[in-house]
């Protein structure tokens, strides 16, 4: 695949940020972060307007979202700090020489990371500039695809895509109105970072860094929604009589995982990212940004197990985990947090074998219209940390892509898996899965 690049810039808010609202102080969590997340959006060649009014309406939207989210155009001024200074994100804008069906038919890495901005996709390390990079991907048939790479310490997943959303809400706006100016107002101070999770007196905790490996490989698993229904046949039991789509996706991708590792659910812990927004006491919004998240971790006391059973531990472990961490987060006793924090660092860094998963699913992606039309797909990009599982809703709102990375030989172990799946769970389907692969290291 061809690329040119057109276009290199820096979009600045429309309004300066507050003179009381220049120093942003990270959250205990967002400390903890140091490489991007991205996010790839596709859309499909629409005839109310050429590429080029696509950009402009764009770049002007962004400048008026970027008001609103102006912690995204600032710079970290040390590792605790974000300095609001509005020095803009970087913008950029490429031609394809393919089709955007071309892409989407053949969805390996190696097509999809030229879609992201200088590589930064995963990336660890301090950015000495822009915290978030922009890539505006044009077609030669006149779709496009927009992908974003924001670093961690700004947000999580749903920090990112609450800001994908407001960005197209904005560009619809300014289509409405004919280009009059509209106001944006800052988030409030007490709407993320430290205003919901203070250093206060808790050390700078240890920066999760990966070890990078160069023999992992990323593939894509599409869970079909009749794919979906035999594994909550197999997965409901008396403890849980209706599981959910993603519960028992992760289940047996867990389940799965382990078993092509050659390990054990006695030495191989389960984990996943929480999302604490409705979990805290009281609710925060779905809209506060910042890292409102926290590791859960299931260490099964039997080496082996059936669906239903990993089903109920996953489950039980995240009531668990529910019934301590948000009132620990909301609490004001350092001392039982700081030994709650080491004891989940500790426990991470000793269980090396561990599968973590982080699910998206569920988040508005195919909401995010900036006028002409929804996404016809959207997706991140593999990563070169191995046992890292990432779950996105399709664009049915039904099934479940999944995007799994692990090391070569298990990779292959864990496909003749899945393919197993399909030949019980719906035979018609098994000719059509979806599985796409790449070399990520």
């Amino acid at each position: 695949m061809e690329n040119e690049l057109v276009s290199s810039e820096t979009i600045k808010p429309s309004s300066p940020t507050p003179s009381h609202l220049r120093i942003y102080p990270l959250s205990f969590i967002d400390n903890m972060f140091v490489f991007n997340i991205p996010l790839l959006f596709f859309y499909n060649p629409n005839e109310s307007s050429d590429q080029n009014s696509k950009i402009s309406q764009l770049k002007k939207s962004l400048s008026h979202v970027l008001s609103k989210y102006y912690i995204f155009a600032g710079r970290l001024k040390d590792k605790i700090n974000i300095e609001c200074n509005d020095q803009g994100v970087s913008f950029l804008v490429t031609k394809i020489k393919n089709k955007l069906s071309n892409i989407l038919k053949h969805s390996e890495e190696k097509m999809l990371n030229p879609l992201f901005a200088d590589g930064l996709q995963w990336k660890e390390g301090y950015p000495s500039e822009a915290l978030v990079a922009i890539q505006i991907n044009c077609f030669e048939c006149g779709g496009m695809a927009i992908s974003i790479c924001m670093y961690h310490k700004c947000g999580d997943a749903s920090t990112l895509i609450n800001f994908m959303k407001e960005w197209a809400i904005i560009s619809q706006k300014l289509e409405e109105e004919n280009g009059e100016e509209l106001l944006i107002s800052p988030f409030p101070l007490l709407e993320g970072g430290a205003s919901i999770f203070p250093q206060k007196n808790l050390p700078v905790f240890p920066e999760s860094l990966h070890k990078r490996q160069k023999n992992v490989v990323c593939k894509r698993f599409a869970f079909q929604p009749s794919v979906i229904k035999f594994l909550k046949e197999l997965a409901s039991s008396s403890s849980v009589l209706h599981p959910s789509r993603v519960l028992v996706v992760k289940a047996w991708i867990y389940k799965h995982v382990v078993s092509s590792m050659g390990l054990n659910f006695k030495t191989s812990p389960f984990l996943m990212a929480v999302d604490l927004r409705k979990r805290m006491i009281p609710p925060l919004s779905e809209k506060c940004v910042g890292n409102i998240i926290w590791m859960s971790s299931m260490l099964a006391d039997k080496e082996e197990m059936e669906l239903k059973d990993v089903v109920c531990k996953i489950k039980e472990g995240l009531s668990e985990f529910c019934d301590v961490y948000p009132k620990l987060f909301g609490g004001n006793d350092c001392s039982l947090l700081y030994e709650f924090i080491n004891k989940a660092i500790n426990l991470k860094s000793k269980k090396k074998d561990g599968v973590g998963f982080s699910s998206w699913c569920n988040f508005p992606i195919y909401d995010v219209d900036f006028g002409w039309g929804k996404p016809t797909w959207v997706t991140t990009c593999g990563c070169s940390w191995k046992n890292l599982i990432f779950l996105m809703d399709r664009k049915d709102g039904k099934g479940i892509d999944a995007i799994v990375n692990l090391e070569e030989n298990h990779m292959t172990k864990f496909e003749h898996e899945y393919v197993e799946l399909l030949r019980c769970a719906s035979p018609k389907v098994v000719t059509n899965s979806w599985i796409a692969t790449s070399d990520c290291s």
